[in-house]
């Protein structure tokens, strides 16, 4: 039987995941079966550099700190290698890193995860990890208004040119 000071220890630990559940936009849940240790270093680094923290928990702390945090539907990710990527910024930028990483690593895989406190399926989370970046969308909606600005420009020059002739 588990000692006293054994149980104290993973109430905290699960506390302390609980608190840091409730301040993230992001809890990805992912599946890490037969990645190596470069790779997964590599991933890590990628995350920390966006600011966003990879973990491998046991799944049994992080089952009671999502059911402490009144999360629910991810009971059934929670089998298996399980590892925990969670970020207090831009839930975006750590769902494509994991997305591109999953698509050169064959086994590894998104189970679900949290987005802004609304549970989410790995479909779902793959959905809006194809999208494009915030900056991509703000260029590409600049880029449409100058080439109308620009049109709107040769028309009225065109326009100025016809009237002085």
């Amino acid at each position: 039987m588990a000692s006293e000071k054994s149980i104290m220890k993973k109430k905290e630990n699960v506390t302390k995941l609980a608190e840091q559940m409730k301040n993230a936009k992001l809890i990805l849940l992912t599946d890490y079966r037969g990645i190596n240790v470069e790779d997964v270093t590599a991933l890590r680094t990628s995350l920390r550099n966006i600011n966003s923290e990879y973990k491998v928990i046991k799944n049994n702390i992080t089952r009671r700190a999502l059911s402490e945090c009144n999360y629910e539907g991810l009971e059934e990710q929670l089998e298996g290698p399980t590892a925990v990527i969670m970020t207090n910024e831009d839930y975006l930028e750590p769902t494509k890193v994991i997305y591109n990483f999953t698509k050169s690593n064959d086994y590894y895989k998104i189970k679900g995860g949290i987005i802004e406190g609304k549970v989410m399926t790995a479909e779902e989370i793959i959905t809006l990890a194809k999208l494009p970046s915030r900056q991509e969308l703000l260029s590409m909606l600049a880029g449409g208004l100058l080439a109308n600005i620009s049109k709107l420009a040769v028309g009225l020059e065109q326009v100025r040119l016809q009237q002085s002739n």
